[in-house]
């Protein structure tokens, strides 16, 4: 079943190269799918800088409170 709708979309794919503008629009999906691919391996990165960033804003969290001067003793 799977060969047979791989040949039947082999087939699609070949006519439509042979219409008019069939070329041009078979280069665009291409593009068009390496650059969903692309986009695709951006957006699986985003989670991994999130936990990044929440890590290095409580270590500059800390390190504020590290720096805070104490209050002069009243008096």
């Amino acid at each position: 079943m799977i060969a047979r709708l791989a040949d039947r979309g082999e087939q699609t794919i070949a006519k439509l190269a042979e219409l008019p503008g069939g070329t041009k629009a078979l280069k665009a999906m291409n593009d068009l799918r390496a650059r969903v691919d692309e986009l695709g391996k951006k957006v699986r990165g985003i989670d991994e800088l999130e936990l990044r960033i929440a890590k290095l804003e409580k270590e500059v969290a800390s390190l504020k409170r590290a720096q805070k001067p104490k209050a002069p003793p009243a008096g």
